[in-house]
């Protein structure tokens, strides 16, 4: 594996556009820096909007003959990309530790799961297909074709660098579109080694364009705006996600939204206590707490909430707070300052309110942006934890009563990303996938996101899905067509 500096020293430092690595307008510059240290480990360039526009202008140009590549060779270099993060699995995951903070171990994993996408769809690549036949009336024939939307910018968030890219860029690619991708501020580098990596893999010029900017907002507005971009997919916040949507409201944009969650994590009375609470360190500790698919809320049976709020304790009281480079870490640092507030603010509301506290609870004196791994038991309905998306590592537990009592709790939010369910009973599992308004969930297993699988919400929590076979489908457009009765 690669040593820190040699590694940072070999990712890209510049814009990506028209196939050319480039400075952003007038020299501009941001720094990237390593929430475990607060320490500067990247200078990289900074898009103004003028370099977004060069981006967007790329990528119109090179639509037209990528969308007309064979998909059988638009699945071979995709195939070969995910071959190269292969081999380079280790860099990816040590730029991402160092980035973003996660522990290597779950670094690597991501590196697996992100992977995987562009193997995923570079096999799905090839089965677009359409239908043909009559007519009811006998009097013509029907085709319909499938074809790719257009230029497509895509906006992803910090929390899983090479995962959310790929996952966007992969079936854009695949179905035959053209990329502007803007990373996030906070964690950039992984975007720009992938962009490497498709590069080596032999991607035409202007096909993926990669903007790193400070000034999110004033780089995205005028792509968005303009009428050559048809797509919009976008992860992150339910509050940046409506705003966008109003922006791509004007050019009727199609947009794929993957926005906030606040799921829910139901243990009930018969469930099998070991695999609930393996289930609830993997739901709610991944990624430190920071996934839109955390588990926010364990509502769990008040027979057995005491029991299994005593495990849990006993597992969260031994996890290992530090850098995740360092040997048997698995808490990393928050991504800054302002989540490890919010997550103290969160827990302290709890306690006021009359939650236990039970381990943890509170920030860890710096260098780096860490927050103790925490417990809180019997928190009271009315908490802000019960309704704010944690993002942070720490498990709230509310007792219940009746079935009734746990899907109402459970769907009260206007989120509705995924859910959990613990339960032995057969015919209770299949209750809860009636009853519980999320596009996912998980039935007596902690962790649900697959390439293979269709990603994404109910209610605020988004639209559209990404992976799967009907991931592909938000990167293409129909077309009927009528022909006349050939007989």
């Amino acid at each position: 594996m690669s040593t820190e500096t040699d590694l940072l020293q070999r990712v890209p430092d510049s814009l990506f556009i028209g196939g050319r690595w480039r400075p952003a307008e007038g020299g501009r510059t941001l720094d990237v820096l390593d929430p475990a240290t607060g320490e500067r480990i990247r200078t990289i360039a900074d898009a103004s909007p003028a370099d977004g526009m060069a981006a967007l202008d790329a990528a119109v140009e090179a639509f037209p003959a990528w969308a007309a590549t064979p998909a059988r060779e638009r699945g071979e270099l995709l195939r070969r990309a995910f071959d190269l993060v292969q081999e380079r699995k280790e860099d990816f995951a040590l730029l991402m530790t160092l980035e973003m903070g996660k522990p290597l171990a779950e670094a690597r994993g991501e590196v697996a799961y992100g992977a995987e996408f562009l193997r995923w769809f570079s096999e799905e690549a090839v089965r677009v297909a359409g239908r043909y036949g009559p007519n009811p009336e006998g009097t013509g024939r029907m085709i319909v074709s499938q074809h790719p939307v257009g230029p497509c910018f895509l906006i992803t968030p910090w929390n899983f660098p090479l995962a959310m890219a790929t996952r966007k860029i992969a079936p854009a690619l695949a179905a035959g579109c053209t990329v502007v991708i803007k990373p996030a501020e906070l964690t950039p580098l992984t975007t720009l080694l992938l962009a490497s990596v498709l590069e080596e893999a032999g991607l035409p010029a202007g096909v993926l364009n990669v903007l790193t900017t400070s000034t999110s907002g004033a780089v995205s507005e005028p792509i968005i705006g303009d009428p050559r971009l048809r797509k919009l997919s976008f992860t992150g916040s339910t509050a940046v996600g409506r705003k966008l949507l109003e922006q791509a409201a004007q050019g009727v944009l199609r947009t794929s939204m993957e926005l906030g969650g606040n799921a829910p994590f139901l243990v009930f009375g018969d469930a099998d206590l070991d695999k609930a609470v393996d289930g609830a360190i993997a739901a709610k500790f991944r990624n430190i707490g920071q996934a839109c698919t955390a588990a926010n809320r364990f509502i769990v049976h008040r027979d057995v909430a005491e029991e299994f709020a005593r495990r849990v304790t006993e597992r969260v009281s031994g996890f290992t707070v530090g850098r995740g480079t360092e040997d048997g870490v698995t808490i990393g640092p928050l991504i800054n300052d302002d989540a490890v507030s919010k997550a103290d603010s969160l827990v302290r509301d709890a306690v006021e309110r009359g939650a236990t506290l039970r381990t943890g609870g509170e920030a860890v004196d710096g260098p780096g942006t860490f927050y103790r791994p925490t417990v809180l038991s019997d928190v009271k309905p009315g908490s802000e934890i019960l309704q704010a998306e944690i993002f942070g590592p720490v498990l709230a537990i509310v007792p219940f009563d009746t079935e009734d009592e746990a899907v109402r709790i459970a769907n009260d939010t206007e989120y509705g990303l995924v859910s959990y369910v613990y339960t032995e009973s057969l015919g209770r599992g299949q209750r809860m996938i009636e009853r519980l308004e999320t596009g996912m969930m998980g039935l007596n297993v902690g962790v649900v996101s697959n390439a293979a699988a269709p990603f994404g919400g109910w209610k605020q929590s988004g639209l559209g899905r990404e992976g799967g076979v009907e991931g592909i489908h938000e990167y293409l457009q129909g077309k009927y067509t009528l022909t006349p009765d050939p007989f």
